[in-house]
């Protein structure tokens, strides 16, 4: 009896823990909703707004660079200054966000990414 209790037990979390994690990755998005009256006749319509929370992109190495993408797009002339290395032939230093981003000046291929570098 217990050993089919734990056997039900275990198949319930290996098929539940996919969705916790698909809920936890949701969670920078949130619903508004939001009650609007229009018109004489007191006509009410809901309107739902999603915010977004988190609204910077994730740099990654070996993504390609596309300053489209990129919030507060500048290049870092004055590296040292924000204790960056010196970039090589061919590279510069790009702002996106708070986040650097070593970028192939040919290419556009991010070869490096340094997080909460700018403040």
């Amino acid at each position: 009896m217990f050993r089919k209790f734990l056997a039900a037990l275990t198949a319930t979390t290996m098929i539940a823990s996919p969705m916790v994690v698909s809920q936890a990755q949701a969670a920078p998005q949130r619903e508004v909703h939001q009650v609007v009256k229009h018109g004489p006749h007191g006509r009410t319509v809901t309107k739902t707004t999603v915010i977004r929370k988190d609204n910077h992109r994730r740099w990654a190495k070996g993504q390609r660079f596309d300053r489209r993408h990129a919030s507060n797009y500048r290049v870092i002339d004055n590296y040292r200054g924000y204790r960056l290395r010196t970039p090589p032939r061919g590279y510069h230093w790009v702002r996106s966000g708070n986040d650097a981003l070593l970028v192939a000046i040919a290419s556009g291929i991010i070869a490096s990414v340094v997080t909460g570098a700018i403040r």
